[in-house]
């Protein structure tokens, strides 16, 4: 699906800054903060201002497009919301099973800006007790 399909698929409006912006994000592997992606626009001869980065940003979290996490000492990467990887926990007891969106992203960004080493690959093991379980444990 391209971008502006996208774009017209969450109910906003299509423009030049907004197709870029997208467009720089989807490339990102890894998260990105609005001063670099306000570079980057420029780079690309995208004529806007930092203030519009920032409400196409907002604007993106508030339509579900990326999460916003933060890194402390007001710094915030952005990336977008991708729907390939995920993990599943299992129940120890009944064997449901849920999936869920990878929680490593912010972690990925959090190492990457604080130690420079950017992680290839993770592996992450989720175990526990579902809530009907749980419940079923403690009227027993």
């Amino acid at each position: 699906m391209s971008t502006i399909d996208i774009l017209k698929k969450h109910h906003i409006k299509v423009t030049k800054p907004r197709v870029a912006i997208y467009d720089i994000l989807e490339k990102e592997m890894q998260g990105i903060q609005a001063d670099t992606l306000y570079q980057k626009c420029l780079d690309q001869q995208i004529s806007l201002n930092l203030s519009t980065v920032y409400r196409t940003l907002e604007l993106f979290e508030e339509k579900n497009l990326l999460q916003k996490y933060d890194l402390g000492e007001k710094k915030y990467n952005f990336s977008l919301i991708r729907h390939g990887h995920h993990h599943i926990v299992e129940c120890d007891h009944c064997h449901k099973v849920i999936n869920l969106d990878c929680p490593m992203k912010q972690i990925e960004d959090l190492i990457t800006k604080e130690t420079g080493f950017h992680l290839t690959e993770h592996h992450l093991e989720l175990k526990g007790i579902c809530k009907e379980c749980r419940q079923d444990t403690k009227t027993t």
